[in-house]
């Protein structure tokens, strides 16, 4: 199986074809206010809902003693903030070949 990533400039393209009237200057413009957006959602601590897709929620995880998995020695992991993503039940069912609930 050959698997591709997905780039921020597939993206674009993929919209700048769908929507040909908008260039694809004015297309790369909007792609980075939504991403500018979500970010400042991230950075704030606020959930990202994308109905049929998924919600990004941002997690606080504290400090806690953990081990290097090398020497066996104890560290301490610092506090920090962790991104999480639960996908919607319709992307669930397009991933596995089935059709999306209806909403």
């Amino acid at each position: 199986m050959d698997r591709k990533t997905a780039t921020r400039a597939d993206l674009v393209d993929a919209v700048y074809v769908t929507c040909l009237p908008v260039s694809r200057a004015d297309t790369r413009k909007v792609f980075e206010t939504i991403f500018d957006e979500v970010s400042k959602a991230f950075v704030g601590g606020d959930q990202v809902k994308l109905r049929g897709f998924g919600v990004f929620s941002v997690r606080e995880k504290s400090e806690r003693m953990g081990r290097n998995p090398r020497t066996g020695l104890e560290a301490a992991i610092a506090p920090r903030r962790v991104l999480t993503f639960k996908p919607s039940p319709a992307l669930i069912a397009l991933m596995n070949g089935g059709k999306p609930p209806a909403s």
